[in-house]
């Protein structure tokens, strides 16, 4: 079952080689009949851009979830930031996006950032702090002209700005952000890529973004690549392109499905001929 043993706090390393924010070992999901995540094993180096990438349907928004801790019946081991998956004092650390934008369409973008932060850091001492961190969000994501506009009157991808400015709340140490850029036109992403790379390099924050534009991959540090469930390569997208011979990060990953496609297939080869043996001993 999951690692959620108490105790100290993992090791945190030396300064030359700090421990990885999220480490699995043999992390797997079952649901219903259906393996979802299949053993997988993989290190999220702290303080760079981290991609998930991979088909819609391969697994990708299932590892988030146990990554935050709010994913059903896993089993395995996954540590995130020196504690287990889901600690109760990882809340104030862990920044977390889902897909659907999670906001109050009766409240405005400050109304919506204020009762986040108040959640996050209540108290009257904590006023002043939360204002200056709902403040900072807001102009992060670029909506501070916004700011009094109900959410429910906003676009799809202004939504999506907003739920991304409640993860920002409390500067986390990590960012889980699951496809924060769908939906939105060229040039919003390419502001919001910024936004990642400013966050990883000036505060020294962890993101992993999942997303199935492979694309988007260039833009990250090192890669996760999925498919159906497993890990098919975690890497750096330069050594992805050299290991594969490829142009591009995209013709390296359908290089490894093919891999993975021939290795299953000789697998299968393997068994049919070594039942065909068991049965013409008997």
């Amino acid at each position: 079952m999951m690692n959620f043993a108490s105790g100290p706090p993992v090791r945190e390393g030396t300064p030359t080689e700090p421990p990885p924010a999220i480490k699995a070992a043999a992390l797997t999901v079952v649901r219903g009949p259906r393996i979802v995540l299949r053993s997988v094993d993989f290190a999220v180096p702290r303080g760079q851009i981290t991609g998930l990438l991979g088909p819609s349907g391969c697994g990708k928004s299932t590892l988030m979830r146990a990554v935050v801790g709010t994913q059903a019946k896993v089993t395995g081991t996954l540590d995130v930031l020196g504690r287990p998956a889901g600690d109760p004092s990882l809340r104030s650390r862990v920044g977390y996006v889902t897909q659907a934008p999670s906001v109050y369409d009766d409240l405005t973008i400050r109304q919506n950032l204020e009762y986040f932060a108040a959640v996050l850091d209540p108290g009257r001492a904590a006023a002043d702090r939360r204002h200056e961190h709902v403040t900072r969000a807001i102009a992060d994501v670029d909506l501070t002209s916004h700011s009094d506009a109900l959410a429910g009157n906003l676009s799809g991808g202004q939504r999506s700005r907003v739920s991304l400015a409640v993860a920002l709340l409390g500067a986390p140490e990590l960012l889980v952000l699951d496809e924060p850029t769908v939906g939105l036109d060229p040039v919003l992403r390419r502001d919001l890529w910024d936004l990642f790379h400013s966050i990883a390099a000036e505060r020294g924050a962890t993101i992993l973004v999942s997303s199935h534009v492979m694309d988007e991959a260039e833009r990250c540090h090192r890669l996760l690549l999925m498919r159906e469930g497993e890990i098919l390569a975690d890497d750096t997208p330069d050594a992805l392109r050299e290991r594969t011979h490829s142009e591009t990060v995209e013709a390296a990953f359908l290089h490894l499905v093919d891999e993975a496609v021939e290795a299953a297939a000789a697998d299968a080869g393997a068994d049919t001929r070594g039942n065909a043996r068991k049965e013409t001993a008997r």
